[in-house]
């Protein structure tokens, strides 16, 4: 099978680019590199069966062009700048919607019928139901970022009944793991090695979170494409459990033996749009099988472990 990965540079895309070529497929890797980073593609590059080309999902004769041949997309390039989204309202409806439209059409020129879309537990705002199912009612939307990808999540539908796609949308909770760039484990990390004896959280620390190891992620995808047919197909994906903020920090903590006083702000949400509860309800997913290997703490250390491994990720990122 030859893949077709927007954002391949990425977190996600460039962990799941390896897993493909290891599978014995070829994989095109569509990329702006404006975060996605080269150094994340160099085990791709030693296969003769993987090709990057550097392009913008919103250039569409660029992305069609690029397409040819391919015969299944995962679309997971996207802002995933959720915390700013107020500040730049267009960057979100740019990128993640009208991005997703031209990806839709550019597979349409290119008689291509199969999408994997990396979309998100934020399109359920603040649920009443948890954990929350897939077929959850939906509140208001309280991001810019869940109301680009449930707008995106609407195009793919629409296209799967217009033009007889096939669609796998999956709604992560945050994902964690080795080349992990943005984040709150990023972001306490980084502040604890500048004054150890200090960390600035946003919100109060008691907001409830899911988070989901990457190779875990990828299983799951995979899983689903294998086993699943049909048209469109939702699955939620994260773990059967959650963790306050406050539970991340003394895990970080303990690890690098640490105590620094813990600055609140920002009250019960850490930013505009920031869901104080986010837990999903995976037993979809998990009917066909899949279950997360590592729990959240685990893969909270393991992200510690990367970041600590890799300096230059946190200097590239000044």
């Amino acid at each position: 099978m030859r893949y077709f990965v927007t954002g391949g540079a990425g977190f996600i895309g460039s962990n799941l680019v390896d897993r493909l070529l290891q599978g014995g497929h070829e994989v095109v890797a569509y990329d702006t590199l404006s975060t996605g980073q080269p150094e994340f593609l160099r085990l791709a590059h030693r296969s003769a069966h993987f090709r990057l080309v550097h392009g913008d999902i919103l250039e569409l004769a660029t992305l069609t062009q690029a397409m040819k041949q391919c015969e299944f997309v995962f679309h997971l390039a996207a802002n995933a700048d959720v915390r700013f989204g107020t500040q730049h309202p267009s960057k979100d409806l740019e990128q993640n919607t009208l991005g997703t439209f031209n990806v839709l059409e550019a597979m349409r020129a290119n008689a291509l019928q199969g999408i994997a879309f990396a979309s998100t537990g934020s399109v359920y705002g603040e649920p009443e139901i948890f954990p929350t199912p897939e077929d959850a009612p939906f509140p208001r939307q309280t991001s810019l970022y869940g109301a680009s990808k449930l707008a995106a999540e609407g195009l793919i539908e629409a296209y799967c009944e217009g033009f007889g796609f096939r669609s796998y949308i999956f709604r992560f909770v945050s994902i964690l793991g080795e080349r992990y760039t943005h984040g709150h484990v990023f972001d306490f990390y980084k502040q604890l090695l500048e004054h150890p004896d200090r960390l600035y959280v946003l919100g109060n620390g008691k907001q409830r979170k899911s988070y989901l190891y990457i190779q875990d992620c990828i299983d799951a995808m995979l899983l689903a494409i294998e086993k699943v047919q049909g048209e469109v197909h939702i699955f939620n994906l994260g773990t059967a459990e959650y963790c306050e903020v406050d539970d991340s920090i003394g895990w970080i903590c303990d690890y690098l033996r640490v105590s620094p006083q813990r600055i609140y702000r920002g009250g019960e949400r850490g930013w505009v749009g920031d869901s104080p509860f986010i837990f999903l309800d995976c037993s979809r997913i998990q009917g066909l099988g899949w279950r997360p290997r590592l729990s959240i703490r685990e893969g909270v250390i393991r992200t510690v472990q990367y970041l600590a491994q890799n300096p230059w990720v946190l200097e590239r990122r000044q």
